[in-house]
């Protein structure tokens, strides 16, 4: 006689069953559209679509304005996580809640902001237009915004990680006579690579696929001052799905570039942080 099914297994089943259609509905089935639209006039327009010239100023200007942000919110990042693990300070819990602020204020707020601050009209926008610094509508403004909406990502992920491995090992090195420099690239760094790693990776995938912030201070120059998102708006208005699907269908494959080393990030991370737990 079969053994009747427990009521907690079957919730079990029913939850994941429920989060598999979910994830089915609203993952697998948009991603499968993107392709198929964009394959859908056959590859050569598909690589006519990619290889366009805005097309191509849009990947390019894409991997300019997130190589600068990530690697601005790494060293951002390192420096503030270390500042809160290490050291007790005045105003420490403000900087803590500071570091969510991006979290709070809506992107397209944020771009705003920077509008009113450093555009024609702004605040420093004379200043700026009498010594010929550009900034809105121009890639430092893009720049800004985008390493203000992905500051969180960085410094969020190497928190856990500094406070569960401790200061014990830093202030070995430093009494065994090794510098502050020194101590940070052969101890701290090895122990906090993969939660590094795992921060910018989604930093990363954020500053790619930005639109708030960086819609109101590009400006929408086509060409010129467009990203990838911005350029697949453009597309996708005009009415050329297929040219949309096809430069979409770029970010598609990044992110499903960067959800596979993320996994790997975050299970080497997890068993990092569960070591220095049994260690402690």
């Amino acid at each position: 006689m079969p053994k009747p099914v427990q009521p907690a297994a079957l919730v079990r089943f029913l939850l994941i069953f429920a989060a598999l259609i979910f994830l089915f509905l609203f993952l697998i089935v948009p991603l499968f559209a993107v392709f198929s639209e964009a394959l859908k006039k056959g590859i050569l327009v598909y690589i006519e679509s990619v290889e366009d010239a805005d097309a191509l100023s849009a990947i390019r200007l894409t991997l300019l304005v997130a190589a600068i942000s990530v690697s601005l919110n790494t060293i951002f990042g390192i420096a503030t996580a270390w500042a809160i693990t290490k050291f007790e300070f005045r105003g420490k819990n403000l900087l803590i809640t500071l570091i969510d602020l991006p979290f709070a204020v809506s992107p397209v707020i944020s771009g705003l902001i920077f509008v009113l601050l450093f555009g024609a009209q702004g605040i420093l926008g004379p200043w700026l237009e009498a010594h010929d610094i550009k900034i809105i509508f121009a890639v430092p403004g893009m720049v800004l915004a985008t390493v203000f909406v992905t500051f969180p990502f960085v410094v969020r992920e190497l928190i856990p990680v500094m406070l569960a491995q401790g200061k014990q090992e830093e202030e070995t090195a430093l009494s065994l006579g090794a510098g502050g420099l020194q101590t940070f690239l052969r101890v701290t760094l090895p122990n906090i690579k993969w939660g590094l790693l795992y921060g910018v990776i989604l930093c990363n995938a954020r500053a790619m696929g930005e639109f708030g912030a960086v819609s109101v201070v590009s400006g929408h120059i086509r060409g010129m001052t467009n990203t990838i998102p911005l350029h697949v708006e453009i597309l996708y208005n005009e009415y050329n799905f297929v040219a949309a699907f096809a430069v979409a269908s770029i970010l598609a494959v990044l992110a499903i570039i960067t959800l596979i080393i993320k996994s790997l990030s975050e299970w080497k991370t997890k068993r990092l942080l569960e070591a220095a737990e049994e260690e402690q």
